[in-house]
């Protein structure tokens, strides 16, 4: 018998609901669906951002595809905890300076040792404006350890008008998510340049 709390129920009401509300209909511009292990890198400006994306994807690919989230949102009451840990399988990130271990990117390490894709936000923290802020160095320090790990820069459309900082409700709004072509990282290349670059290929699909 299905219950309600299934993971697997939860998450297609979940994409239902994302479909209604914001459409996140994927363009894939200069890529394609692959299950070939990716780091999914975006812009980032509402708490949709992470279920759009995923959304996004193609069934078979969400199965291995672990977004990444900050625990101190994501952990905070019973049912955003159980979605994030049940039916996104998130990897969780520590914020919170007091909490955090000797080196942030572990968790994501390992989820990359094990075989899984990860949708990030090299920003950081959300953004209201509608182009990406300046990248944090995670990104660079991810593609330098695994360069077998494709990169594909995303970007969402209308997010920051659909749920901006600050609102606990979605405005009804048609969100498009726009899957690029595969950064390269030159491996000669310093940690500015890349950033900026991975930067310019998110804000090229805009």
């Amino acid at each position: 018998m299905l219950k309600i709390a299934d993971p697997m129920w939860l998450s297609k009401l979940f994409i239902g609901l994302v479909k209604i509300l914001i459409g996140a209909s994927p363009r894939w511009l200069g890529s394609v669906p692959s299950p070939t292990q990716r780091i999914y890198f975006a812009n980032h400006s509402s708490h949709l951002d992470t279920i759009a994306i995923w959304s996004a994807l193609p069934p078979d690919l969400r199965t291995n595809t672990r977004p990444v989230a900050a625990a101190d949102y994501w952990n905070r009451g019973a049912v955003r905890k159980f979605i994030a840990s049940k039916v996104l399988n998130v990897v969780f990130i520590e914020r919170i300076k007091s909490k955090a271990k000797a080196d942030p990117l572990l968790p994501l390490m390992n989820a990359l040792n094990e075989g899984n894709s990860l949708i990030i936000f090299p920003e950081g923290t959300r953004n209201e404006q509608a182009l990406p802020n300046q990248f944090k160095a995670g990104l660079f320090h991810l593609a330098e350890h695994f360069p077998n790990v494709e990169l594909i820069p995303v970007y969402l459309e209308n997010l920051h008008r659909c749920m901006p900082k600050g609102t606990f409700f979605p405005v009804p709004l048609i969100c498009t998510v726009r899957f690029g072509k595969k950064l390269v990282r030159n491996t000669d290349e310093s940690k500015v340049v890349f950033l900026e670059r991975a930067r310019n290929a998110v804000m090229e699909l805009a």
